[in-house]
């Protein structure tokens, strides 16, 4: 499929998938890319979408934009989780199928599946039982996509797909502690304290979930054999293969930091859902497997983390060493 596309549409280019997937359609050769930035376009607006396509006719379109966060940014914004996610695979996914897009990867989360779902999770969970709470706003955007990627296939035959992937980390990922998820909280959390000689670390909940991680340069590689051999009304989990306690993760987090004080858990603090495995089989069938080891990948990231903060620290003392420069030449300093 990819050896014949005249053109990709990877959205959310700047974020941590899209950032990736760039990467990696580069590193295999393809060089007509499409992207478009918020300010360029508004993936809310359905004229804006519908002019983009019509202008630029890509042949494949992945849908990897999106409003995202942890727990405390989906139980502060639920309204805009479920509506600007919804409105944004609406709009990509039916300017697709007016446009003639020849292949659509939608990629979902872990999250759409049920709070209680059998471990591993399988595909077929979908719908199965309630959603876990503190993310349904976000889960049930993501369902509506995987609906329409359906609808339009068995209605007008368009060859849209969905992945599911679990929770991702990486270079390129975003670092607010009130908005990210887990693992780069916990990178800038343990990273600020021991930058700042601190005591101890506060962490959410109580360790004791799990949770699946996946390298995102290794869900960008799973993303390009699922456009190439992947189609089919079944959505597809893409998954590491083994989990983690939160607790671990921390301990670990700890360590590739190199922060020496003590960690304090707030059990009064939402734990979310208990375990998110997913069944990968499906994706393995494909001949995907994941190459990059947790703590492997996690240095790498941690490197990233040091790089975007060394920068924008750096930008900031040029701008006061140009503000203070600029006062010097009106006479305001003495």
């Amino acid at each position: 499929m990819l050896e014949s596309a005249k053109s990709i549409f990877v959205t959310g280019h700047k974020g941590l998938v899209g950032s990736a997937l760039c990467r990696t359609l580069q590193s295999e050769g393809f060089r007509n890319i499409i992207t478009a930035s918020r300010q360029e376009l508004d993936l809310t607006n359905q004229a804006a979408v519908n002019e983009f396509m019509a202008t630029h006719q890509p042949s494949v379109v992945i849908v990897s934009a999106g409003h995202v966060g942890g727990i405390m940014a989906n139980n502060t914004e639920p309204a805009q989780f479920i509506f600007e996610n919804t409105q944004i695979a609406c709009n990509l996914i039916h300017a697709s199928h007016t446009h003639r897009v020849s292949k659509l990867l939608y990629l979902g989360s872990s999250c759409i599946y049920p709070k209680r779902a059998d471990q591993p999770i399988s595909e077929d969970s979908l719908l199965a039982g309630p959603l876990e709470p503190t993310n349904q706003w976000y889960a049930v955007a993501k369902i509506a996509g995987i609906k329409l990627c359906q609808a339009y296939r068995r209605q007008y035959g368009c060859d849209f797909v969905a992945a599911m992937p679990t929770n991702l980390y990486g270079p390129g990922d975003h670092y607010d502690p009130e908005r990210s998820h887990v693992l780069p909280a916990l990178l800038h959390k343990f990273s600020e304290a021991k930058r700042l000689n601190l005591p101890q670390v506060e962490c959410w909940g109580t360790g004791r979930p799990r949770r699946e991680f996946l390298y995102v340069d290794d869900l960008a590689s799973a993303c390009i054999e699922v456009l190439n051999r992947y189609s089919d009304d079944d959505i597809i989990n893409i998954g590491y293969g083994s989990d983690i306690s939160i607790l671990e993760l921390t301990s670990m987090v700890q360590e590739i930091v190199g922060y020496q004080g003590e960690i304090v858990w707030d059990s009064s603090k939402p734990d979310g859902t208990y375990r998110k495995l997913l069944n990968s089989t499906k994706i393995q069938s494909l001949g995907w497997s994941p190459k990059t080891e947790l703590r492997e990948g996690m240095r790498h990231a941690y490197a990233d983390y040091l790089d975007r903060f060394r920068r924008s620290t750096d930008n900031a003392k040029l701008s006061t060493d140009s503000a203070l420069a600029a006062n010097d030449r009106q006479g305001i300093i003495a």
